[in-house]
């Protein structure tokens, strides 16, 4: 099965899933229509590579969708949008 991801407001996060098993998760904050992402982690045994990327780049693509920016204070989205420039313009003026 492909993992899947999907917001989850009640928690603040995105959730990545491979059917009922949590892979991993992308915590925010809303502030807004910022999104500031505090904290990614994913399973280092899942046995897929690439999870924190596919999470992310669904996260993002979601606050996108809702006309939202984001304030990558989490490091690992900050890296990923730093090697993925066409992500850089949702990032908030002051992040």
């Amino acid at each position: 099965m492909e993992p899947t991801v999907s917001n989850s407001p009640e928690d603040s996060r995105y959730e990545i899933r491979d059917g009922d098993r949590l892979l991993g998760v992308a915590a925010y904050q809303r502030r807004g229509d910022q999104v500031v992402f505090t904290h990614t982690e994913v399973e280092s045994d899942a046995g897929h590579s690439g999870l924190g990327s596919t999470l992310v780049r669904a996260a993002l693509d979601d606050v996108r969708s809702q006309g939202g920016t984001v304030v990558p204070m989490c490091s690992f989205v900050r890296g990923w949008i730093e090697r993925h420039p066409e992500y850089r313009d949702l990032v908030a003026a002051e992040a």
